[in-house]
């Protein structure tokens, strides 16, 4: 098995996952909620407080199919929950940044 795909998906308090027909997951939570439909080919079941993932064959295609579909439901789950950020390294001689309010001033070069 996938050593991505086999790992289960945990639910953390707050959160709700829901499995509609043709594999659409809806995944609610405290900043939102977010809903996909997923590759038909996977089965995917909400078992207690987990979210499992599984591929009905060993076909490539079923096992490229199956690490995606656990990562993507996951990355629901982080973003109901923690929400989605982007970290800025500025790195070198001559390059400032500085953040007043809402407003990011780069000095480059």
């Amino acid at each position: 098995m996938s050593r991505i795909g086999r790992l289960p998906v945990a639910i953390p308090a707050g959160v709700t996952v829901e499995v509609a027909e043709n594999n659409v997951v809806t995944v609610k939570g405290p900043k939102g909620t977010l809903t996909r439909e997923l590759p038909t080919e996977m089965e995917i079941k909400v078992e207690g407080e987990e979210v499992i993932v599984t591929r009905p064959n060993d076909l490539k295609k079923m096992k490229s199919l199956h690490g995606l579909t656990r990562t993507l439901i996951n990355n629901m789950v982080v973003g109901v929950t923690e929400g989605y950020q982007k970290v800025l390294e500025v790195n070198g001689v001559g390059y400032r940044a500085s953040k007043s309010g809402n407003k990011l001033t780069l000095n480059l070069g």
